[in-house]
């Protein structure tokens, strides 16, 4: 397998730089999901530069944001991003995925075993999951707003370390909601990464947050 041509031409339009054994390994999930995609809708980046742009750079964002050997649980991971990439990105560290949506999770499934991946997906709720099984750090990315993950985990701290949670530009006003409702009370919330969400223009900003519970001492990166 060689690398598709607009698939490095857009990795050259965004700047980003990769071994090449990495970009295979990414450029065969991207072609994966897209076929999976003809039966199931899962994504609308079905193009090599909005994947890049968009999918790849959140992963690449937060993927150095993570200890070698960390637990991590992509909740509500829907098409696999950003789970699935992390996986690839980052060898080192255990990626397990939720999705409570049954055929997705199948998908999921049959996606890793296609891609042959260490990476368990579970067919449940990530604050279900939680209930049984302890991760370091929980992930999230287009599932829903701050407020709405800190209460499906307010539950279950006990069992996380901390979320990261990949945001767009309207963070602000969700964390001004979650405070309006006294979730945050009780939690530490830090912006530790801020990225234009195309490298051709920074009005729109991307974000990854740090939430986890006050008096905790995190021994994580950027904590």
């Amino acid at each position: 397998m060689s690398l598709e041509p607009d698939f490095v031409s857009a990795l050259e339009n965004q700047q980003i730089e990769l071994a090449e054994d990495t970009a295979l390994k990414l450029q065969e999930f991207a072609q994966t999901m897209w076929t999976w995609n003809e039966s199931l809708n899962l994504t609308r980046h079905t193009t090599w530069e909005r994947f890049v742009s968009r999918d790849l750079r959140d992963c690449l964002q937060l993927a150095p944001l993570l200890d070698p050997g960390e637990e991590v649980l992509d909740l509500g991971s829907g098409n696999g991003v950003p789970g699935i990439p992390l996986s690839i990105l980052r060898p080192d560290i255990e990626v397990s995925l939720a999705e409570s949506v049954n055929k997705r999770a199948n998908v999921l499934g049959e996606m890793v075993n296609e891609l042959q991946l260490p990476v368990p997906v579970f067919a449940a709720r990530g604050e279900d999951l939680l209930e049984d099984y302890r991760f370091s750090t929980v992930v999230s990315r287009a599932v829903g707003s701050i407020a709405k993950l800190c209460t499906w985990v307010e539950p279950h701290w006990i069992n996380v370390d901390r979320m990261l949670l990949i945001k767009g530009p309207k963070w602000i006003e969700e964390r001004s909601d979650a405070r309006h409702k006294g979730l945050l009370a009780e939690l530490q919330l830090r912006r530790i990464a801020s990225y234009p969400l195309s490298q051709d223009s920074e009005e729109a900003e991307g974000a990854i947050l740090q939430i986890w519970p006050r008096g905790r001492q995190l021994t994580m990166q950027n904590s």
